[in-house]
């Protein structure tokens, strides 16, 4: 009966902690939205940005995802169609799906080029495959940030919940 008892207190006090946890789960995530999103696209690993071409909508995965000066920024190499279209149209979308929670997060942004040294090094150090293929300083590397972003965040199980940055 003791041993019934105890069982019963945790759980009473578990049931009584979790409304707190969550709180402060959700007051993270609204004081820092950027890097949730930024977080979840990183445990994605993959995830698919849109753009535009002409008329036609082009998708493709990318993988890199870090904040740098307050802001969230992607990677991609200049010479890449991709890099064109968003030199013509700066909006993008983004689409992360993650099986193991049935989460999915959609961005709305536009990008914009960040032609500077330290940017780059920034992005080379995150992702240090990327060096076999890029540089600092060669004419190719492109780092981009995303601003005017609406992310929205989506499930089967609950109404979706957008977050601005």
């Amino acid at each position: 009966m003791t041993h019934l008892k105890s069982i019963l207190t945790i759980s009473v006090w578990l049931l009584a902690l979790c409304p707190a946890v969550q709180a402060q789960t959700n007051e993270t995530k609204e004081e820092n939205p950027m890097k949730e999103v930024c977080e979840f696209l990183k445990h994605c690993g993959v995830y698919y940005l849109a753009t535009t071409d002409g008329d036609q909508p082009r998708v493709r995965p990318f993988g890199t995802a870090v904040i740098f000066e307050n802001h969230l920024y992607i990677q991609t190499g200049k010479r890449k169609n991709v890099a064109k279209q968003m030199q013509a149209n700066p909006k993008v979308e983004i689409c992360a799906y993650d099986p193991a929670s049935g989460v999915w997060l959609r961005i709305a942004a536009k990008v914009v080029p960040d032609e500077r040294r330290e940017a780059k090094v920034f992005m080379l150090e995150a992702y240090p495959s990327l060096k076999s293929m890029y540089s600092p300083d060669d004419d190719n590397t492109l780092v981009l940030y995303l601003t005017d972003a609406t992310a929205t965040f989506y499930s089967f199980t609950g109404a979706p919940r957008e977050v601005t940055f």
